[in-house]
């Protein structure tokens, strides 16, 4: 659900950048950013979902597929304060990563500065405020 959500502000963005920058095909870099960010994120799930099943294995435990119901051995890994940093990381890691991978695929390529902070995510500050202004009725 959060992938969803960033990978439409990935596609504002890229589609802002793309005008911004004066490219002849702004909708081809839309589409490249958003299956780009998607395929990221696909990525980052499957190393995750392959971290927790190494890890479960190594503690002795079966796949997921393998445990039903309350033999689940697994029930209070995500419990307390580590618990909370664990579903912390397995939910926000590949969103996080698949947009920093895009915004230096969105500086290189489309904007084509140099390599800084401020360029990195130059242009979401103008995005979020045309969003607030798209809101806005004209009387």
């Amino acid at each position: 659900m959060i992938s969803g959500i960033v990978m439409i502000f990935v596609a504002l963005w890229f589609y802002q950048s793309a005008m911004k920058a004066k490219t002849s095909n702004a909708l081809m870099w839309v589409a490249i950013g958003a299956v780009g960010f998607f395929a990221l994120v696909w990525l980052m799930q499957s190393l995750n979902i392959y971290i927790l099943e190494s890890v479960r294995a190594g503690e002795g435990g079966a796949s997921y597929e393998s445990l039903q119901g309350a033999d689940r051995k697994n029930a209070g890994d995500f419990l307390g304060f580590a618990g909370i940093l664990k579903s912390l990381y397995f939910e926000l890691s590949p969103s996080i990563v698949g947009f920093l991978a895009i915004a230096f695929v969105r500086l290189k390529f489309i904007s084509k500065e140099s390599f800084s902070v401020a360029n990195l995510f130059g242009g979401l500050k103008e995005m979020f405020i045309s969003i607030k202004q798209s809101f806005k009725t004209s009387e």
